[in-house]
């Protein structure tokens, strides 16, 4: 078997592509077409005859495909996130994981604002009305939505942030065009909240008690699965919008659709699911929901960046050297990881 083998799973951007092959290595895509996935029997399989997989978060990277091959020196994730993969098993295995991580800060910023406004302003409803040839008067209640600027009460909206990371701080940056209030919360960060220039620490009641916009950028933990149930949702306001750009799960989506139903709040703005790519039984049905693909950090330059960073990561995997953005740096002391490069 050449040393230098590299699955992946997905098809991935050149910019992935092109610093591999000049590298030289011998490089196998699983995914045939964009609209197909990969099964995990193709992943075991596959995993058995490379020296480095490079997946993305659709393929669960769990203990049966990490010891499938006993010369597997390397996980380059391509991703900033994580959880489909078992680092505990690889770092008992001896395998080093990477990922890509602080390059879609900008671009998630974006799609959330994106999406906050398309909810507040019924964007996707009014386009649907258009392109249907409905419109065949204007009228003053047409379409009426929620200011995101202090707009005519000449009151600023208060924008609450869930998760204050890279991308809670730089959503929160963008709020200063638009003059708003921002209250953040972080379980795990509140002194980053507190150090911030751009936002004000609250508890995560208060925020969603007084926040006309909720946005959603908190990892996905056992503490923060459903952090956003029935008791919350019935807190906000009802003409508050919540989005959601970090990880499915941390909205309870049925809970989600009778809100959004019954008028607890005024819309959503959706961009991960918690089935993903399933969709909670009434979600597509709702009016008020607007509804992405996963595609936050879907802009070229970043997915780009994404592709080479993994590139970087995986050679560094197969010339058996410390990884640049290693997620297990530990495992590069054990001796299964030595065991590993003496084997390979």
């Amino acid at each position: 078997m050449s040393s230098n083998r590299v699955l992946i799973t997905r098809q991935i951007p050149e910019a992935g592509l092109a610093p591999l092959r000049a590298f030289g290595a011998d490089l196998t895509v699983l995914q045939t077409r964009e609209d197909a996935g990969v099964t995990h029997e193709e992943l075991v399989a596959g995993v058995r005859g490379c020296d480095v997989l490079l997946p993305l978060l659709t393929e669960p990277v769990d203990r049966t495909a990490l010891t499938a091959n006993d010369r597997l020196m390397g996980v380059a994730q391509m991703a900033v996130g994580f959880n489909n993969i078992d680092v505990e098993a690889a770092t008992e295995l001896g395998i080093p994981v990477s990922n890509t991580p602080g390059v879609l800060t900008d671009t998630t910023a974006d799609c959330t604002w994106a999406l906050l406004l398309a909810t507040a302003r019924r964007v996707v409803e009014a386009h649907r009305y258009m392109a249907a040839g409905k419109y065949n008067l204007w009228g003053p209640n047409l379409f009426l939505g929620e200011d995101v600027g202090p707009g005519g009460s000449g009151e600023p909206k208060v924008l609450g942030i869930i998760g204050y990371g890279r991308i809670g701080e730089a959503v929160a940056k963008r709020a200063l065009g638009f003059d708003m209030i921002v209250l953040a919360y972080d379980p795990y960060g509140r002194d980053r909240v507190l150090r911030s220039d751009y936002a004000t620490w609250a508890e995560l009641d208060e925020l969603l008690e007084r926040s006309d916009f909720v946005t959603l950028h908190n990892a996905l933990t056992d503490e923060t699965r459903h952090m956003i149930g029935e008791p919350e949702l019935e807190r906000m306001k009802p003409t508050a919008h919540l989005i959601n750009a970090a990880r499915g799960p941390v909205i309870d989506e049925k809970a989600l659709v009778r809100a959004l139903r019954e008028g607890w709040i005024a819309g959503a703005g959706l961009d991960v699911y918690e089935d993903e790519p399933v969709m909670a039984e009434g979600l597509a049905d709702c009016p008020n929901a607007v509804l992405l693909p996963h595609i936050a950090s879907a802009s070229r330059d970043t997915r780009g960046l994404m592709a080479s960073m993994a590139a970087t990561n995986a050679i560094a995997h197969l010339r058996k050297e410390r990884a640049p953005n290693a997620v297990n740096p530990e495992v590069y002391d054990t001796d299964a990881y030595r065991a590993r490069v003496e084997t390979s």
